[in-house]
């Protein structure tokens, strides 16, 4: 009789995770719902045992399950002070500077990678931040089941995906029917601030912003780095390699 042949660890930790019931299983907190056209792709990437810790253990502490019920944003953070959305914060660094740098200030991120998560988490407990709170699931559907009307200060939206293949780019983040939802989140004189470093995506987004009637543009085109958004290694990099990178703030009338 044949024998099974032999798989390696990583082989059996993958048939871990597809079993619906495992330990691994449960661990992927966030569980995509069915949505036409994503801007992402979930790619789970390695979880560091610290990441893993930090979903386990501190994501009950500072994360916010996805639901159906609009928050009260005042209560989930315990004070009234002004509240900044983000989406897409990545692995957290400039996430957890800013918030650490503007304690006056409440903020949200919003984030599907699980690394990114964990990470995020771990700075949060580090730097013993009160001021930050997690969801992770997909943006549009926090906004679109989550958030009141007119509830935030500000959207900071940094250095999304570009998907750079033209087929690709009705996959971009950064959208007409995004932007109108965006503004009904926003409380008059609130801002959005996107940042990019691809041009083209760039200058889709200037258009896109200027054409939503509900926004003003708070500079000619693109503004200068405003002092609160951190310079990120990868951006500093760049620049030094005469990348640029293109900041976008729009303000509701």
């Amino acid at each position: 009789m044949a024998s099974s042949p032999i798989q390696t660890p990583s082989q059996r930790n993958q048939q871990q995770v597809n079993r619906p019931n495992s330990p691994h299983a449960r661990r992927q907190f966030y569980q995509p719902m069915q949505q036409t056209i994503r801007s992402f792709v979930l790619r789970q990437g390695r979880l560091s045992n610290a990441q893993r810790r930090a979903c386990e253990t501190l994501l009950p502490r500072f994360g916010i399950p996805f639901g159906e019920n609009r928050l009260d944003l005042d209560q989930v953070f315990g004070r009234p002070a002004p509240k900044i959305l983000e989406i897409g914060f990545g692995m957290g660094e400039s996430t957890a500077t800013i918030a650490t740098a503007h304690p006056e200030n409440d903020y949200l991120g919003i984030e599907v990678h699980t690394p990114g998560v964990g990470s995020l988490l771990n700075q949060i407990e580090h730097l013993e931040l009160t001021n930050l709170r997690i969801i992770q699931h997909d943006a549009v559907q926090v906004l679109e089941h989550m958030l009141p009307a007119e509830c935030l200060h500000g959207i900071h939206i940094f250095f999304p995906d570009p998907w750079p293949k033209a087929r690709h780019h009705k996959r971009r983040l950064i959208q007409p029917a995004l932007v109108t939802h965006l503004c009904a989140h926003l409380m008059t004189g609130g801002y959005i601030h996107v940042a990019t470093d691809w041009e083209d995506y760039a200058v889709q987004i200037l258009q896109v912003l200027s054409q939503e009637s509900q926004l003003a543009n708070t500079a000619t085109d693109y503004a200068p780095r405003p002092e609160y958004r951190p310079l990120t290694k990868f951006e500093q990099r760049g620049l030094k390699l005469g990348h640029g990178v293109w900041d976008l703030i729009f303000q509701r009338n």
